[in-house]
């Protein structure tokens, strides 16, 4: 063991020398390799952001698992919301579930400068924004401070803005909601321009909005309920969360808890896997072209050298050492250009302004430069070093000696 190790070392520290003595030569035909590991580092780093930015739109219709709880009864009074809201609340301290939001739709009179008109109002809960990984193009989302406010806090929608005059929100602009008791509404938020978006729409908390309206408006309001569950514990949970609040609104009452994420509805499908199989395409090409050039360079320099090797075999090298130290020689050199090709696809990926291209600049949580890239780099490199040294290192050993001191 101790003597193959030696072996080893020796051959690496020969390899080195080697490559020093040629550096100039080394430098050129190594220029191809590293570009190629930074490319295919590079595609694998930008492909880890491509798909965390399609990941974050598909959550947007639910983080992975995330249920909608609906109640219904067969009685004909219905189900009564309160006691609905209550079951759902029980159930979700049972569960220690930490995220969990209500969502319901109504509509007001709004005060314009242009004369009043009606404005549809999506009420929510903080939490409504974390499980559907929603964001704003101005000012902020909802937060639990929001709900201390006693003047409510609304998000408006880009028409509605245009239509208020635009504000700046530093400015903290104000809206006029009209009703039995008209309350001020400030604009904490504004949410991303969408072309099929025409009418002025709102958000506003449902805590907000229910110190705002009498009893039996708020009755007229059903809510739906969602949660965020742990994908490991979604069935699970389900069934204990159809059980429990069924149970507590008694006889007649049905219960409903569908899935809304993307990965519950695909059936254990990837929807990323197209996109997967393409980029892995990519940088199998980006690798093949670079392993081509590098067996083309050096299989010519291998012709340059042929008399040195014929005059160390002549001194007592053997086969086997003069075939490891050439497959090494482009090991070592692969393996220093793929760590600068790392290092340069690092510094590439992790650029903001590229960041902002690729996903445009909508990531919440932007990923790290994804340890495996690095990892797949420094393999191919060593795979092309290993492949385009093996071709010249079995030409080298099959040389006569003789005509190898002549050439």
């Amino acid at each position: 063991m101790s003597r193959l190790l030696s072996d080893i070392v020796g051959a690496c520290v020969e390899a080195w020398a080697e490559l020093r003595i040629h550096r100039t030569r080394v430098l050129l035909s190594l220029i191809g390799v590293a570009v190629a590991v930074a490319a295919i580092t590079g595609v694998v780093g930008v492909a880890g952001l491509a798909e965390q930015s399609q990941r974050e739109g598909l959550e947007q219709q639910g983080r992975p698992a995330t249920f909608y709880v609906n109640a219904y009864s067969t009685e004909v009074e219905g189900i009564d919301a309160e006691a609905f809201r209550v079951a759902f609340d029980a159930a979700v301290e049972r569960y220690k579930i930490t995220y969990a939001a209500r969502n319901g739709y109504t509509d007001g009179k709004v005060q314009f400068i242009d004369g009043v008109s009606s404005v549809g109002i999506n009420l929510i809960d903080p939490d409504y924004g974390v499980i559907h990984r929603a964001s704003v193009d101005q000012g902020h989302w909802f937060t639990d401070r929001d709900e201390l406010r006693l003047a409510p806090g609304i998000i408006i929608n880009y028409p509605m803005w245009v239509r208020l005059g635009s504000p700046d929100l530093a400015s903290h602009p104000t809206v006029t909601i009209l009703g039995d008791s008209p309350t001020t509404g400030v604009v904490v938020g504004v949410t991303k321009q969408r072309p099929w978006e025409e009418s002025p729409e709102m958000k506003m908390l449902f805590s907000s909005w229910e110190r705002i309206v009498s009893p039996a408006v708020r009755a007229q309001v059903q809510p739906s309920f969602e949660v965020w569950v742990p994908p490991e514990l979604a069935e699970e949970l389900k069934q204990l969360l159809t059980r429990d609040i069924a149970g507590a609104l008694g006889d007649g009452a049905q219960v409903d808890v569908e899935r809304l994420d993307f990965e519950g509805q695909l059936d254990g499908q990837d929807p990323l896997l197209p996109f997967k199989i393409v980029v892995g395409g990519v940088a199998g090409l980006v690798l093949f072209l670079g392993a081509l050039s590098l067996v083309n360079i050096s299989m010519v320099t291998l012709k340059q050298r042929i008399r040195e090797i014929g005059i160390r075999r002549s001194f007592g090298a053997t086969a086997g050492r003069v075939f490891f130290a050439v497959m090494m020689e482009s090991i070592v050199g692969t393996v220093v250009a793929g760590i600068v090709g790392v290092v340069v696809a690092v510094f590439v990926v992790t650029n903001p302004w590229i960041v902002d291209q690729v996903t445009g600049g909508n990531l919440q949580d932007v990923p790290p430069f994804p340890t495996d890239a690095a990892v797949v780099g420094l393999l191919c490199a060593t795979i092309v070093g290993a492949l385009a040294g093996l071709l010249p290192a079995l030409v080298a050993v099959r040389v006569k000696v003789i005509d190898a001191i002549r050439y």
